[in-house]
């Protein structure tokens, strides 16, 4: 079980590493260069964005971690209920809450009536409303989700390194 655990902790770290970096990134340049783009470009710009993330490479990360990060701290709970178990288990709490579930009920929902809103059909008016529905919330949202993938990050490698620190 040993190996089994050790192999779940890479890839649990390797993934929230990358859906950790893809957020902060976003926040850092995506989100900033876009809301300069008038409304109709704006618009666009997220419904291409919101397209192209649907792949099996996100996927794989995001969703793979859905699973490993309960699998990885039931193993750690199998092995030994210390210091460990329980920095992973909140790791895996605010990752299935604050990242997942966020983007499960915050972000994809907006995503949703933004995919389904037809800028080439309506006027300037229309386009500034479905923005200012859209922007501030998804930003909010993508906010904590970010917060929260970084924390649930940061416990999964301080469960792996927190011995080297005691010495």
């Amino acid at each position: 079980m040993t190996s089994l655990l050790k192999i779940c902790i890479f890839f649990t770290i390797l993934f929230s590493a990358l859906v950790t970096g893809l957020l902060y990134g976003y926040s850092c340049s995506v989100n900033i260069g876009l809301s300069a783009l008038p409304d109709d470009q704006y618009l666009r710009a997220m419904q291409s964005i919101n397209n192209a993330i649907l792949n099996p490479y996100f996927f794989i990360s995001f969703i793979g971690l859905v699973l490993l990060f309960p699998i990885t701290t039931w193993l750690q709970y199998l092995r030994s209920r210390n210091y460990k178990f329980y920095y992973l288990l909140i790791a895996t709490v605010i990752y299935l809450a604050g990242v997942f579930g966020v983007t499960m009920l915050g972000n994809v929902p907006l995503n949703n009536a933004l995919a389904n809103f037809k800028i080439s059909l309506s006027g300037v008016t229309e386009i500034t409303v479905q923005r200012n529905h859209f922007e501030t919330p998804w930003n909010q949202f993508h906010v904590v989700r970010t917060i929260a993938s970084i924390v649930s990050f940061s416990l999964t490698i301080i469960s792996v390194l927190k011995n080297n620190f005691n010495k």
